[in-house]
């Protein structure tokens, strides 16, 4: 049925503009498929590695935890394992013109208008950045770890995030979950920030629960760190939102001089983490307007749903409240958003 569906889709889309670009995630998809194993199937075997094994119990018990404690989808999703061959699902193209944060957009027939397009292919991710940069966007190039297909499929767990710690693979497993338990056409902002914070409260309540109050200790100390880093992320977001809003002149060396003072502040920072080198590789690149898309997209409203959630485990009453807030036309939800972001109400 899933072949039978792919075949339908690309049929219905052939019609479309970008052709090649919906062959090559039908192609994506179809590989997954063809390669796709069930837990079970692999903790039987006896050939396979102590490691992986490892790994697909950690993931199992996870999954079970995600349904039963958290409310999120019981499905067949994460009971499957792919090895993709390569480090990344996909790879994220993000794109803003140079003196905006207004994201370059892609409109497709299941998940509407995204703020990114994704390639299965790193080369064919690059290409199309290639074309934007020509047309003047600030562009960057992301790879994926997993991704949700929103309960059309029953997503598989990759190899691709097996590296990962099992803190990082259970916040992983409970974002993209989200993703099938709640979903917004055409806001991004509104459906990455509602994952993240079900990551976020997802993992804080699993290492609660299995005890290990060292784990909890470490999982918080780097969540503050993240969090003030990308609080300073979002600062810099904000003062370049400013100035492409304001009527400043040479706005492209204003542009230059925000993101050199970043990496100054961000040194800073680092200073008082004890030199920590998490974020390092994030920094060296040459940052531009897409990078803060991403960024935008994936935190914007976070400290909004937090709110909304508050610090109890009833998920029941949260998703409930998300789904109201989701209702609400556009413009009412982001002012919905930006009230409980300044603790003014909520619904």
């Amino acid at each position: 049925m899933k072949i039978i569906f792919v075949f339908l889709l690309t049929l219905f889309l052939s019609a479309c503009s970008h052709l090649g670009y919906y062959w090559q995630a039908v192609g994506g998809q179809m590989e997954i498929f063809s390669k796709q194993q069930s837990l079970e199937d692999i903790l039987v075997n006896p050939e396979t590695s102590p490691e992986l094994r490892k790994k697909l119990e950690h993931i199992q018990h996870v999954r079970s935890f995600a349904s039963q404690k958290l409310h999120l989808p019981e499905n067949d999703s994460y009971k499957s394992y792919v090895d993709v061959k390569r480090p990344y699902l996909v790879w994220n193209v993000f794109a803003a013109p140079e003196l905006s944060l207004e994201p370059f957009q892609s409109c497709f027939l299941v998940t509407g208008c995204l703020a990114y397009r994704g390639y299965f292919n790193k080369e064919d991710a690059e290409q199309f950045a290639d074309e934007l940069k020509e047309q003047g966007y600030d562009v960057f190039v992301a790879g994926i770890s997993a991704y949700s297909t929103l309960g059309w499929f029953d997503d598989p767990v990759p190899n691709t995030i097996l590296h990962y710690s099992d803190i990082h693979i259970a916040g992983l497993i409970f974002h993209e979950l989200a993703h099938q338990k709640f979903y917004v056409k055409d806001d991004t902002a509104f459906n990455e920030s509602f994952a993240m914070a079900v990551e976020l409260a997802g993992v804080k309540q699993w290492l609660q629960q299995t005890g290990d109050a060292s784990v909890y200790d470490g999982y918080r100390n780097d969540k503050q760190r993240r969090e003030q880093f990308i609080d300073l992320l979002m600062e810099t977001r904000k003062e370049l939102k400013q100035l492409y809003q304001s009527d400043v002149k040479n706005k492209k060396e204003n542009k230059s001089l925000i993101l050199k003072n970043l990496k100054a502040r961000f040194k800073s920072l680092k200073q008082s983490w004890g030199g920590d080198k998490t974020y390092d590789n994030w920094m060296k690149q040459e940052l531009n307007n897409a990078h803060f898309i991403s960024i935008g997209l994936y935190h914007q409203y976070v400290p909004a749903f937090e709110r909304l959630r508050g610090n109890n485990n009833n998920w029941s009453d949260f998703f409930k409240q998300v789904a109201e807030i989701g209702a609400m036309p556009v413009k009412e939800r982001k002012r919905q958003l930006e009230n409980l972001m300044n603790g003014l109400s909520s619904p």
